[in-house]
């Protein structure tokens, strides 16, 4: 068993980062705290070297590239998402920047977890084996576990570190169970094995294919972990805790890239292998799409905690994100994952605006933080608007685009029902949103106190808003790159 140069190519930003790694661990060991920056640039630094790598190794054909004995994938789906991770973690950590500055964790062992939790992302987005799935999906987690528990003098962070934990390896164990029993059914840890082994038995008796016991429970089993990583209901119970418990930089972080690595999961599993399981995981879906969208969307009225409300959101976004995968056709896969790098940048951005208007020592996740925004800084209550506003699905922000697209491909499926079940649970959230808004500009600020930022930080958050607005009034360009994923 031989690898040649050639062999590693398409690999190489996976390579790259590993070494990376290795590289800023061993320079920061050396750095005193006064040079703590330093850790912070070379990080950045290798976000862009990781970008440029993917564009440099991206294929040129549109049939995937399968190396390690059809163990990795590239192709354009990996390529796409790669870059959006990158482009989301370089975001994050310009957002988290003053946020640790202000709190002394500014220290290596942020963005050394982040990048290893980056690189699970991109095993992830690039796995064709049960095995290499597995081994994404665990070198992210136990990373995201760190990270929830960095600042050890918070009782909190350690509490929502032990449940996110707990809760996250009993997912995990779900998981793996369920892809045993894929294993033992189909003899192969090979996606396309899987597959093909479905494709044959279907054709050869469509019945009893679908309505072996261990192939459905497997399915289940299968399921639950994807819905556990993604925040679906009814697994969506360390989201609250996590997101309010955890520092907002941290939160920041889970909340965002993540999300764009158990969608790519969600499709080289269910997309990939399972596909001739269709109308068994369609049903599934469904559920947890409902339950989502109404746990998310009804308890998410009730919070006073920004981020706990915004926690409930995203339990609510995974329940629309799984609406194009419930359509079952490529465009619909198309927008699930126009969805999912749309509500990235949002989220992103709506973190991101807490820590603006935090400062050394408190915290501005309160909703009565935000009273009167308007009246301290005009500028910065209007980029909070483009956010809630794109949240909610409010045209012509990005985030209105990224629903109507699900709700099409459901309308073109006929299941007119489920989009109809949608808009009203769109509706709904439109409250939680909108009373951001109301706070901003129709209510008397707390404080008057000046809002200081690092100009990195106000062109960040600038920058990050107006994308979401020039892509709502433009938005083909992305829909147009989301969709030749498919197509090919």
């Amino acid at each position: 068993m031989t690898f040649t140069l050639q062999e590693f190519f398409p690999a190489a930003p996976e390579i790259f980062l590993a070494t990376m790694i290795g590289l800023i661990l061993v320079v920061d060991a050396f750095l005193s705290e006064r040079y703590q920056i330093f850790t912070y640039h070379l990080s950045q630094l290798t976000i862009v070297g990781l970008a440029i790598l993917v564009l440099i190794v991206r294929p040129d054909q549109p049939q995937p590239v399968l190396r390690f004995h059809d163990t990795f994938i590239n192709d354009a789906l990996a390529t796409i998402l790669k870059l959006s991770i990158a482009v989301v973690t370089f975001v994050v950590f310009v957002y988290s920047k003053p946020y640790l500055r202000d709190r002394d964790l500014f220290k290596g062992e942020y963005f050394i977890l982040s990048l290893t939790a980056v690189l699970g992302m991109l095993v992830l987005v690039s796995a064709h084996s049960l095995l290499t799935v597995y081994l994404g999906l665990e070198l992210l987690s136990l990373s995201l576990y760190a990270m929830v528990g960095l600042h050890r003098d918070s009782i909190t962070a350690s509490e929502v570190a032990i449940k996110y934990f707990v809760l996250g390896a009993l997912a995990s164990g779900m998981l793996l169970y369920g892809m045993s029993l894929l294993y033992g059914i189909t003899g192969t840890l090979d996606l396309a094995g899987i597959a093909h082994y479905l494709t044959e038995r279907t054709a050869e008796n469509p019945i009893a294919s679908n309505l072996n016991p261990a192939l459905i429970l497997g399915l289940v089993f299968t399921l639950i972990g994807i819905a556990f990583k993604l925040g679906a209901a009814p697994f969506h119970m360390w989201i609250p805790d996590v997101y309010q418990g955890s520092p907002t930089s941290v939160t920041l972080f889970i909340g965002s890239a993540p999300k764009i690595a158990a969608f790519a999961m969600l499709i080289r599993l269910l997309v990939d292998a399972l596909i001739e399981l269709k109308d068994e995981w369609i049903q599934i879906l469904v559920i947890l799409a409902i339950l989502s969208m109404a746990i998310g969307n009804i308890i998410a009225i009730s919070q006073t905690n920004l981020k706990r409300m915004l926690a409930y959101s995203t339990i609510a976004h995974a329940g629309f994100l799984l609406l194009g995968i419930i359509a079952g056709t490529k465009a619909g896969f198309a927008a699930s994952m126009f969805y999912v790098i749309v509500y990235a940048v949002m989220a992103a951005g709506g973190f991101g605006m807490i820590i603006l208007l935090s400062r050394a020592g408190t915290e501005a996740d309160r909703l009565d933080d935000f009273k009167g925004l308007n009246d301290r800084n005009p500028w910065y209550a209007f980029l909070m608007l483009i956010l809630m506003l794109s949240m909610a699905g409010v045209p012509p922000f990005l985030g209105f685009w990224a629903k109507w697209l699900v709700l099409r491909e459901l309308v073109d499926a006929n299941m007119v029902w489920l989009a109809v079940v949608a808009v009203c649970f769109a509706i709904i959230g439109l409250f939680y949103y909108l009373r951001v808004v109301r706070l901003m500009y129709f209510d008397a600020p707390q404080e008057q106190t000046h809002i200081q930022a690092q100009a990195g930080m106000r062109i960040m958050i600038s920058v990050n808003a107006l994308v979401i607005l020039g892509l709502g009034l433009y938005p083909s360009a992305l829909m147009t790159i989301c969709t030749g994923v498919f197509s090919s």
